[in-house]
């Protein structure tokens, strides 16, 4: 009784393990060798196969730099083409794009990333000269792609958009003629800044962007922006849905002349006298709304809600709380009694006593939860109610481009670069929302976040084959998540 080997056609004995006559004796032999094979099958080395040895040293001959990260490419770098921005002949403009969807970083580090991961090796001076010949060239192409995408969405007819401004901040003191220190949304009052301003339709399809001096003043942005767009893609005259800090009569003469209907947020508390007090006692009850006709065209619609009058609540006290630790420090000023925000409370009593003013804060309580629509369209309450909540859509383009994309802060100097940085990050928002649609048409398990995540660390081996001596490319084996995901892109693009 023996414990035998086979290696490459050829027999080696590993073990005798005695010999016998009988048949009970073989039978004893048999049960002591295969109590002997499993104490050998323990020991690996004494059976490491001609093939494992081969493989084994055909992977001793791979390196880091024969592997890559192909995730961003396999998702992102199919939408990019599927979208249409495959018609922009500039390839590092697309590899910027993939960049900072996949790894939004500086434009330093995402020289590193294109090195590390794609094998593209460009150097800083390549970069930035590349920003400075984009400039602001591709902006009508790339709206033109976007908005041609977005139209295909809605069955060619967009029929109302939606528009916002927020600033982003520089990392520097300095300003010039584009870069100026204004009201800041991102609360970065004491840095140079600009207006980015963008219009998408119903569900946030990026549809294009302009972008503004940090000190304009964002009313005054509204109606030559439209006009552009609708003159740049003929497009109907759409219905505009912006919210209050648009709202101006200068802007509403403007919209009216050039034959635009408008549904805006509107400021109750700053109609005439007449119209506050019809407000305030004709207070609509629930989930209700009344109308005030302002003239033979605009309606102001007033709608009240229990569940925003608590928020409002909630946030008036939050404001005070905020105010009177600040008075308590002696940190507010002359310099602190302005309307913005809450500190429109604040007053002063002489010459140098500042004190909150608790009528007023009391006051305000009668408009908790009332929400005003200022529109000269014939849609019904229950319509432009609908229509401008679809607002929220807007607001969390500008959070996904400051937190998913990281647009700010911007460390460029030079306007030009400032507009191409703008532009790839437009590019990447577009894609962005392209995924989560999809991902929501397919039911994923994962939000788009997730998605992003998931491409950062799906790998391809490049090597060259032992036998015939080819290149050859092998996409490494995905986790359940990361084949849903190149499943859903391989499905739609």
């Amino acid at each position: 009784m023996q414990i035998i080997s086979k290696h490459g056609g050829k027999y080696k004995v590993e073990k005798t393990i005695g010999s016998t006559t009988t048949v009970q004796g073989l039978s004893i032999l048999l049960h002591q060798a295969r109590h002997e094979l499993s104490l050998l099958q323990k020991q690996a080395s004494l059976f490491i196969s001609q093939q494992d040895a081969c493989i084994e040293g055909f992977l001793n001959t791979l390196s880091n730099a024969d592997v890559s990260v192909v995730g961003p490419e396999l998702v992102f770098g199919k939408l990019f083409d599927h979208i249409g921005f495959n018609a922009i002949s500039e390839s590092l403009f697309r590899h910027l794009v993939i960049a900072r969807l996949a790894f939004p970083l500086s434009k330093l580090k995402t020289i590193d990333y294109l090195y590390r991961f794609q094998g593209i090796s460009l150097s800083a001076s390549s970069v930035y000269r590349f920003l400075d010949k984009l400039n602001n060239t591709l902006q009508e192409q790339v709206e033109q792609i976007a908005f041609k995408h977005t139209s295909g969405l809605h069955h060619n007819h967009i029929s109302i958009v939606f528009y916002d401004m927020t600033t982003l901040y520089f990392e520097t003191s300095d300003e010039d003629d584009l870069r100026k220190t204004g009201f800041s949304k991102d609360g970065k009052h004491q840095n140079p800044q600009i207006y980015l301003g963008l219009l998408v339709s119903i569900g946030g399809d990026a549809i294009g962007y302009d972008i503004f001096e940090g000190n304009i003043y964002e009313g005054h942005t509204l109606v030559p922006f439209i006009e552009r767009i609708s003159n740049q893609f003929n497009l109907a005259k759409p219905i505009v849905v912006a919210d209050a800090g648009l709202l101006s009569n200068d802007n509403i003469r403007l919209l009216e002349h050039n034959g635009y209907k408008y549904i805006l947020g509107a400021r109750p508390k700053n109609e005439s006298d007449t119209i506050r007090q019809q407000i305030l006692q004709n207070k609509p009850d629930n989930d209700q709304y009344m109308i005030i006709a302002k003239n033979d065209q605009i309606r102001l619609i007033i709608a009240y809600s229990d569940k925003r009058a608590a928020k409002d609540a909630h946030n008036r006290h939050r404001g005070l709380q905020r105010l009177e630790k600040q008075l308590k420090s002696g940190k507010l000023n002359k310099s602190n009694i302005n309307n913005k925000g809450y500190n429109k409370y604040l007053k002063m009593q002489g010459d140098v006593v500042i004190s909150i003013d608790y009528e007023k804060f009391e006051a305000d309580r009668n408009w908790d939860g009332i929400k005003g629509y200022i529109t000269n369209t014939k849609l019904s309450p229950n319509k432009i109610i609908d229509n401008y909540k679809q607002l929220w859509h807007i607001e969390k383009a500008f959070r996904m481009s400051k937190t998913d994309l990281r647009i700010r802060p911007i460390y460029h100097r030079l306007a030009g670069r400032i507009e191409a940085h703008i532009c790839i990050s437009f590019t990447a928002y577009k894609i962005l929302k392209e995924l989560e649609r999809l991902l929501k048409k397919e039911k994923a398990s994962f939000s788009v976040t997730k998605a992003a995540e998931l491409t950062q660390n799906m790998y391809q081996i490049t090597m060259v084959m032992p036998e015939t001596k080819k290149k050859q490319a092998i996409l490494l084996k995905m986790t359940p998540e990361q084949t849903e995901l190149s499943k859903i892109i391989a499905k739609n693009c």
